[in-house]
């Protein structure tokens, strides 16, 4: 790696005429100038090539349940190992990581992906994920620190905020194991707009699907705002979505907002306005809708769509309950919950915080 970055993957960038670079890991398409960057700050035209500044520079690790992700339907009780860079291709107005993710420099802890797996086995994690601010513009070093941990028999995640081009689905779509799409205020356009500076939320409906195409394990997250980012309809609309083109199986999480940032001026979300959502997007057919933020709601909790029954009783990140038998199935009933894996031998619910 040299001092400036390593060159872009060839997928996810594209030479022009004048010494110009299309950038291609996210749907922005920034068109680059020599001696500029991209949006994002950490992608760079040096000498008409693309080159990635953060390879292998990391601003934040965090060891954290993968439920906090949130992934309630993929490897549950399981340890993650968190990384995330500076940079990022949004302007989140709200954005708790803004220390981070709104840097202009370049700079971090230098990490291989070879160390950074050594690191992440060590603290006896299940798997990676790119998380704190948005891993598709440090797509490259994604990528070969999830294939280091396939080699070490660890699972890989995202959490994004999808809006990504088909070419870097295409390219992390076969290395990525699951991933958490947050679409932040229901994807309504006036939202993305105002508040995160995206011009609309179709990239992320796309990389929905193309996501799903490419056998990835999605769940969908979505940060309710409140006054300005919690429109019955625009929530309504993506349970449509989201039960057409991925299904009614689709795990679901509504978030609750707390102010930040630039917009230290709105209230935390009220949770009736959450619960009202939840039904919301239960009447339009999804099965597993979720509360997050909320911990010891009743909707934290895996409720088995045929009886009912409490399938996964939750509080916060941690499972207080495991209600399914082999197979995953309803210990009640033996309907299938499409949940990936099991709890880790040894995991122990006595280690749970109780309930207050």
């Amino acid at each position: 790696m040299s001092a400036s970055g390593v060159p872009a993957a060839p997928e996810l960038s594209r030479e022009l005429p004048g010494g110009k670079v299309r950038c291609l890991a996210c749907a922005r398409y920034c068109t680059i100038p020599e001696g500029s960057h991209g949006f994002c700050f950490v992608r760079a035209n040096e000498g008409g090539r693309l080159r990635l500044l953060t390879y292998g520079r990391v601003a934040a690790i965090q060891v954290d349940p993968v439920e906090k992700k949130p992934l309630s339907h993929f490897h549950p009780g399981s340890r993650v190992f968190g990384l995330g860079t500076v940079g990022c291709n949004w302007r989140c107005a709200y954005c708790q990581n803004w220390q981070i993710s709104q840097e202009r420099e370049a700079k971090g802890r230098t990490l291989s992906p070879h160390e950074a797996v050594a690191w992440a086995r060590r603290e006896g994690c299940d798997g990676v994920t790119f998380t704190y601010n948005e891993p598709s513009i440090f797509a490259e070093y994604a990528s070969d620190v999830m294939a280091e941990a396939h080699r070490a028999g660890l699972f890989a995640t995202f959490v994004t905020n999808g809006y990504l081009t088909p070419e870097a689905v295409g390219y992390l779509g076969g290395k990525l194991d699951a991933i958490s799409v947050d679409l932040k205020g229901s994807a309504e356009a006036g939202f993305l707009r105002r508040y995160v500076q995206a011009k609309g939320p179709e990239p992320i409906f796309e990389s929905l699907t193309g996501l799903k195409e490419h056998g990835v394990h999605v769940e969908v997250t979505d940060l309710i705002v409140p006054k300005v980012g919690d429109d019955p309809e625009a929530l309504r609309k993506v349970a449509r979505f989201l039960v057409g083109e991925l299904g009614p199986d689709v795990p679901f999480h509504l978030l609750r907002f707390h102010p930040d940032y630039h917009m230290m001026d709105l209230p935390e979300t009220p949770i009736a306005t959450l619960e009202a959502l939840h039904a919301i997007a239960r009447e339009e057919g999804l099965r597993y809708v979720y509360l997050g933020n909320v911990w010891g709601h009743p909707l934290e909790h895996t409720y088995c769509p045929h009886c009912q029954a409490v399938a996964v009783e939750r509080f916060g990140y941690f499972i207080r309950s495991w209600n399914l038998k082999e197979g995953n199935r309803c210990r009640n009933c033996g309907n299938p919950i499409p949940i990936v894996g099991r709890p880790p031998q040894g995991y122990e619910p006595r280690d749970i915080l109780p309930l207050a």
